[in-house]
């Protein structure tokens, strides 16, 4: 089959599809459609459906992954944010720095691309980077579909720029293999400036029920792994198991060092309790060398989570990370891509495979600090 490419969205060009739908080959939909009523009210949400793999990205919040199903179990997590929210419900900028939390409820965010931790404010107390960012709130520009023998690939355009300031596009493809149940997202950023630029991206996936439950397990190749803080490194011995739902539960982060085989490239599993279902999370340590766990098993109601974030760097405050040399440079007119696989493991023996393959990654020894650490973490003393 040659390939063929629907162009849904092209601001440039003066076209825009509020609803779309196209069978792009026997078994397989795709579908645009414009969300109504209350904070979903505009948001656009292209669903790729067959069976028994099923997903849905967001071109209005710069090309997230919503959530996604095999057969009917629905990999992503239960938000107290009824969303999707359209970003003109979002206050990123609002001046506590947490206005991003108004729209958080999907399965991949994308956290950046000027900053993606903490937020941090001027010595007069403004706001001067909000939390995670602002790729995740801003629309795509342009969006196709398109299809080849085996392939169903999306591309959407976001751009993050302000006049005097940064110029940062990102064009993302999520390309679906037909018959698996693995996505592949790649990302270019580029720097539209004649100037040489500054970026930070992290990948915020994020799971909650029926996959996180007590006695799921985090299997990674671990050569370093430190807490973020006090409280996180009071449960240290545990940070790769998880309890199930408890009310008023403080949310606990581990920064970790992967290691990667001779090309960079390194796998992490999420399983859960009988090892029937997991997602496997691949990447490569160069592009992306940090990776954080965010654990956050609360009450249901309140958000049950655990958010697996690869990343240039980790969430501290961006200007600590700089001090660090943890940002992403890239030159004038110039670009860098990074790529995070995800493949959404339905059966034991896809999730032993994955475990097995991790295994091989597995170092020697792995250093495991019960204090946080002076460079990793924010705040930290001599």
């Amino acid at each position: 089959m040659p390939i063929q490419t629907w162009t849904v969205t092209d601001i440039e060009n003066q076209i825009h599809h509020t609803q779309w739908s196209e069978e792009l080959a026997p078994g397989v939909t795709a579908r645009l459609q414009t969300l109504q009523g209350g904070k979903k009210q505009g948001v656009e949400s292209l669903r790729i459906e067959s069976e028994p793999f099923t997903f849905e990205v967001l071109p209005t919040r710069g090309m997230n992954i919503w959530k996604v199903w095999t057969g009917k179990f629905e990999f992503g997590w239960k938000s107290p944010v009824k969303g999707p929210v359209h970003p003109n419900w979002v206050e990123t900028m609002e001046p506590g720095g947490l206005g991003w939390l108004d729209g958080f409820d999907e399965l991949l965010v994308r956290c950046g691309l000027e900053s993606n931790g903490a937020p941090e404010f001027d010595q007069q107390g403004r706001l001067q980077y909000p939390l995670h960012g602002r790729i995740a709130n801003l629309p795509a520009q342009k969006l196709t579909v398109s299809i080849n023998d085996h392939q169903v690939k999306i591309t959407g355009v976001v751009e993050e720029s302000r006049f005097h300031f940064m110029k940062m596009q990102m064009t993302s493809t999520v390309t679906w293999e037909i018959g698996t149940t693995k996505l592949a997202i790649s990302d270019e950023i580029q720097n539209l400036s004649a100037s040489d630029g500054e970026c930070q991206m992290l990948y915020h996936i994020n799971f909650g029920i029926p996959l996180l439950d007590v006695g799921t397990q985090l299997i990674a190749p671990v050569k370093t792994v430190v807490p973020r803080n006090e409280h996180a490194a009071s449960a240290i011995a545990d940070w790769q198991s998880y309890q199930g739902p408890t009310t008023g539960f403080e949310e606990q982060v581990y920064f970790l060092e992967l290691n990667g085989d001779q090309n960079g490239d390194t796998q992490t599993v999420l399983k859960d309790a009988h090892g029937t279902r997991g997602v496997a999370i691949d990447h490569n340590i160069r592009d992306l060398p940090c990776y954080t766990v965010w654990k956050n098993t609360t009450a249901i109601e309140d958000g049950y989570v655990t958010g697996l974030e690869p990343g240039t760097n980790f969430p501290n405050p961006r200007s600590f990370e700089g001090e660090q040399g943890r940002v992403l440079k890239i030159p004038g007119l110039g670009s860098r891509t990074m790529k995070v696989g995800l493949d959404f493991l339905s059966e034991p023996q896809a999730v032993q495979n994955a475990i097995a393959q991790t295994q091989k990654l597995m170092p020697d020894t792995t250093q495991t600090f019960d204090r946080p650490q002076q460079g990793w973490c924010h705040g930290v003393e001599n």
